[in-house]
């Protein structure tokens, strides 16, 4: 499907355009679960250092954290939602739907609604990832209903899933970096709110 987008203000860096530090960088990350600078990664290699380090929080948060599968890519899909970011969006609805996130759970984020048939840990992470976008914090209710259901250590990594997406988010949308193809079922974002 294609979709309006504005021209790619930074797009891929030949590898004969890259200073070492960058070489360095965007080797590491192809050696990585990723296989490749793709994505935001693309627009973050023009501070290597920044990419290299922030490619192993995106690592952890996606490969090992401490937050179920599901639960991290329906948090994903929030963050994609509430910044309107094709590429993530694009990215994880299949993965989502692969850790068992509903179509209809997926379908009621794209549209900007409250899912209705969410789990017990779907709606505990998404009123806590809600709350704190809203608020910039959360209740003492909100914390204890999140860290009785995912951890202590799971609370800090859902924190840190919301965080991690909102910055990719915003260096995909600040670079214009144009979505990835569509997989076969995955409808597009209207602009938010839509």
């Amino acid at each position: 499907m294609n979709l309006p987008h504005a021209p790619c203000r930074m797009p891929p860096l030949a590898r004969e355009d890259m200073n070492e530090a960058q070489k360095i960088a965007a080797d590491e990350l192809i050696a990585g679960p990723r296989k490749g600078v793709i994505g935001p990664f693309i627009p973050l290699l023009r501070s290597p250092e920044l990419m290299a380090r922030l490619q192993k929080v995106g690592e952890y948060l996606r490969y090992n954290s401490a937050l179920p599968p599901r639960i991290s890519e329906f948090a994903t899909l929030m963050v994609s939602r509430m910044w309107t970011q094709q590429f993530e969006w694009f990215t994880h609805v299949p993965l989502a739907l692969k850790a068992g996130v509903s179509q209809d759970t997926i379908d009621a984020l794209r549209a900007g609604r409250r899912p209705t048939g969410m789990s017990a840990e779907e709606r505990v992470a998404y009123d806590f990832i809600t709350e704190l976008h809203a608020n910039h914090g959360v209740s003492d209710a909100s914390y204890l209903e999140c860290r009785e259901c995912f951890s202590e250590q799971g609370v800090i990594d859902l924190i840190g899933v919301a965080g991690y997406f909102g910055l990719v988010s915003m260096v995909l949308n600040v670079a214009h970096t144009p979505p990835a193809a569509a997989g076969e079922g995955v409808e597009p974002l209207a602009p938010f709110p839509a």
